[in-house]
């Protein structure tokens, strides 16, 4: 009797956050350039009140973690389970970049449909080639309007049949949209320079706006900050819209919802980097099938555990040796879980100008960046570099402090960065060479190199020529 009643129990707990007979719908919805600046991660300005109310009625992720903070190298791992050192996207993929994945890579769109799935796409794309990464329907709409974007996908949506449907929901906000002056002086504008129907244009103090420890409080950064909070509260409305057709739809209670950013804010110290700020993420889902509501989950997971936990829901089989990361859908309804205490990241290129390798572990107390190539300069992207909050950095000289760096510090690393996270959590006091840290060192190096043979990193050569 007892075990019968074991036996019961476990299967209830499996069932929490099961799926049923019914089709299984998946949202995969990936804001561009986006942080941990929502309101349900307590940030106090901004309005997010749709993205609020998914973390609400599902769970919401604090340990989160991109693999690398580029967006085409970011977006191969979220769709193919594959770190990009091994699926080949490393670095992005338009105009003279023209890096691709390797063309013997099974994307999560090619798992789906070979598994029944309708799959369809709508918004940013950027990664390539289109034949590793087929989309049955490729969806038109403006990528800075989340609400048409949502509204030319309703068809889709509410279409009746036995097969249910992935589809890949990708903004261009909060992503700098590009309008730059000359001289570099104006902030750019995120985009908020246009019109978009549909829109109710959400406009922000500067000097209301939060700056985060990695940032310099002055005029410009304080502006442009302004300035990204209108195009994340953009993205909030196109996912308020997204929900609503699903509701209308009958379709909010079989749906996956997963939402997540590429990489960090797009402003030196985040985005192309691997410091928290950049790789450190929002990653919200509800699954219609969990019991529980409103939970804060510590797990420490990573974009390559995307795919693996989409797969999970839709029962479609992988090839688990074959996919790097592992599905966390049942640890949903779990704000604590073992078993999910370490990340890896991977970055390379962000332009093809922007060589410079970093390999990461990071645990909840250590972390370690092997900047491969510490002789160079760490390298800018184009967007972060002509930026007015970097322009007026430069103003003032190398030794001017940005954030709790010296310019001079930010441009020149290292080889190893080895930081307590508990103590240090804004990444500033280099433990590498201190003889007290040997151990922790020579452990944390342990766990890069067995990662980079598991996962095929073909800069494992590194420990043997250098």
């Amino acid at each position: 009797m007892l075990a019968r009643s074991i036996l019961a129990l476990v299967c209830w707990c499996a069932a929490c956050c099961s799926a049923s007979a019914a089709p299984k719908n998946v949202v995969l919805v990936v804001a561009d350039d986006l942080g941990l600046t929502l309101g349900c991660y307590g940030n106090k300005t901004i309005k997010t009140p749709n993205i609020d109310a998914v973390a609400a009625d599902g769970a919401l992720f604090t340990h989160a973690y991109c693999t690398t903070a580029s967006c085409s190298p970011s977006r191969s791992v979220i769709l193919t389970g594959l770190y990009n050192h091994a699926n080949g996207q490393y670095g992005l993929l338009h105009a003279p970049h023209h890096f691709t994945t390797l063309d013997n890579v099974v994307s999560l769109p090619a798992r789906l449909r070979e598994g029944g799935y309708r799959t369809a796409r709508v918004g940013k794309f950027h990664v390539a080639p289109e034949e590793i990464y087929p989309f049955e329907h490729v969806v038109k709409g403006d990528a800075r309007n989340g609400v048409e974007m949502a509204e030319a996908c309703r068809e889709l949506i509410a279409e009746k049949g036995s097969r249910p449907l992935f589809l890949y929901f990708c903004t261009a906000d909060p992503h700098r949209s590009g309008q730059f002056a000359k001289t570099g002086a104006k902030p750019n504008l995120f985009g908020n320079e246009s019109t978009h129907a549909g829109i109710e244009e959400r406009t922000y103090d500067p000097a209301e706006v939060t700056v985060p420890p990695f940032l310099v409080d002055t005029p410009a950064c304080r502006a442009e900050l302004a300035q990204y909070y209108q195009s994340v509260s953009r993205v909030d409305q196109g996912v308020g819209r997204l929900i609503d057709i699903l509701k209308q739809t009958g379709h909010w209670d079989d749906t996956l919802l997963l939402f997540v950013s590429d990489n960090g804010v797009p402003f030196p110290g985040a985005k192309t980097t691997t410091y928290d700020a950049g790789l450190n993420l929002p990653c919200i889902v509800r699954n219609p099938y969990c019991r529980k509501r409103g939970v804060r989950s510590d797990a420490m997971i990573s974009w390559a555990d995307l795919a693996p936990t989409i797969l999970e829901f839709a029962g479609v089989q992988a090839n688990k040796n074959k996919l790097h990361g592992r599905s966390f859908l049942s640890v949903l309804d779990h704000p604590a879980e073992p078993g999910w205490d370490e990340v890896y990241a991977s970055h390379t290129f962000h332009e093809v100008t922007m060589y410079y390798p970093m390999r990461v572990v990071r645990t909840r107390k250590f972390k370690l960046i092997w900047n491969l190539a510490h002789q160079l300069p760490f390298p800018f992207a184009s967007d972060l570099y002509r930026s007015s909050t970097w322009q007026d950095m430069l103003a003032h000289g190398p030794g001017a402090r940005y954030g709790k760096r010296t310019v001079s510090q930010y441009v020149n690393r290292p080889r190893f960065e080895l930081y307590d996270i508990e103590l240090d959590p804004d990444e500033t006091n280099n433990l590498a060479g201190d003889t007290r840290h040997a151990k922790t060192l020579s452990d944390m190096l342990g766990k890069l190199k067995t990662f980079q043979e598991r996962t095929g990193d073909p800069w494992l050569h590194k420990w043997e020529y250098e």
